[in-house]
């Protein structure tokens, strides 16, 4: 929910006071050449999945008179094997929570631990959505600093964190939209923060961990049982349209989620969807690579033009500034590339797409700065 419409649909409809005035999240889909504005995944899963995916969803098919497994013990158990192998921690499915995308893991974490009388606390700009969710569920919502350069003011963190003594503090490393991503010492000191001020849960938000330059925050939850870190299959494993993200905490916490879960909420097809790309898990994290590569080939041509790019951990890259970054926008869009105009002043994001999408992209970024320039 983003923008304020003078009117909507719901106006005569007695809906909540923090929702009068939004609007509904969701990023333009416009029909053009090339579209790089929602942090696709632009690689097609290959056939040797597709035809796995198949041989699940047949089996599970012959079960759907059935209710699914309602907690996905296989599943967390493949995932948390997957997280002890590339993240560094080993993690059993005990730690290991999922749900249908991040988006709901988030959900529930804030319909278990904020809500009415409750707040949370993130650092703006960053993921729009923990600002929603936390709307959503009837928990405030306070934004706290960042410093110029788009990464956590520390200091400042803490003090606010002090003072608010929020329930909920989200850290989002790599952080959306910026590409940046936070360092282990700030997110202890913020932990450590949290829990003299109330306690409180602290959430970080891992849906960009595999295209980052760093490794993954998750060994932290080893004696924090107020940490989690969130993840998601939308952007590593190139399965948006699959929606299947999940958490990783000490096992309290995974008890605790279930107390607000939704009966059998992960259905046998995705369980069964989600299976099958965990055996592909080195083949997909080759694109990843590939992506990482063209990441950093757009944020070096990028600077080559002109442009300022904020260092990016991500599968998408922000550059500026302009002075009116829409005009920007609606400039890249005549060149027939559709990139993402955030609300953040004087800034865009560009999500890395293949090869040759990345270079009509870049093409467009130097017509209009020729254009500028005369």
């Amino acid at each position: 929910m983003t923008g304020n419409p003078t009117t909507s649909p719901w106006d005569d409809l007695p809906v909540r006071d923090e929702l009068r005035g939004k609007s509904p999240y969701g990023a333009p889909q416009l029909d053009v050449p090339v579209r790089l504005n929602t942090n696709e995944n632009p690689y097609p899963l290959p056939e040797p999945l597709v035809a796995r995916i198949a041989e699940r969803v047949t089996e599970a098919a012959r079960h759907l008179n059935r209710y699914p497994d309602r907690d996905a013990v296989e599943l967390r158990t493949e995932l948390a094997k997957y997280l002890t192998r590339t993240a560094g921690h080993e993690v059993g499915p005990a730690n290991v929570w999922a749900a249908n995308g991040s988006n709901e893991v988030l959900q529930q974490l804030l319909q278990t631990f904020g809500g009415p009388g409750r707040t949370a606390m993130g650092f703006e700009p960053s993921y729009s959505m923990h600002a929603l969710i936390s709307r959503g569920t009837g928990t405030g919502w306070i934004a706290g600093p960042r410093t110029a350069d788009f990464t956590i003011d520390v200091d400042a963190a803490v003090r606010a964190i002090g003072e608010q003594r929020p329930d909920v503090v989200f850290i989002c490393s790599p952080n959306n939209p910026t590409g940046t991503a936070v360092d282990a010492d700030t997110v202890l000191r913020l932990y450590e923060a949290a829990q003299a001020a109330k306690p409180s849960m602290v959430v970080v938000d891992e849906a960009y961990g595999e295209f980052s330059h760093h490794p993954s925050l998750l060994p932290l939850i080893e004696g924090r049982p107020h940490l989690v870190v969130s993840r998601t299959m939308s952007k590593a494993f190139g399965a948006a349209g699959l929606r299947l993200g999940y958490l990783a905490a000490h096992p309290a916490v995974v008890d605790a989620v279930q107390l607000v879960r939704l009966p059998y909420h992960l259905s046998s097809v995705t369980q069964a969807t989600a299976l099958a790309a965990l055996e592909h898990t080195d083949t997909l994290l080759g694109y990843v690579e590939q992506l990482k590569s063209e990441r950093d080939r757009i944020v070096t041509e990028l600077r080559a033009t002109g442009c300022e790019v904020t260092e990016s951990d991500a599968n998408f890259v922000q550059f500026g500034r302009f002075e009116d970054s829409h005009a920007a926008w609606r400039a890249i869009l005549d060149h027939g590339v559709l990139v993402r105009d955030n609300g953040v002043p004087g800034w865009l994001r560009v999500t890395a797409g293949t090869p040759a999408e990345n270079d009509a992209f870049l093409d467009a970024v130097r017509a209009i700065r020729k254009e500028i320039n005369r």
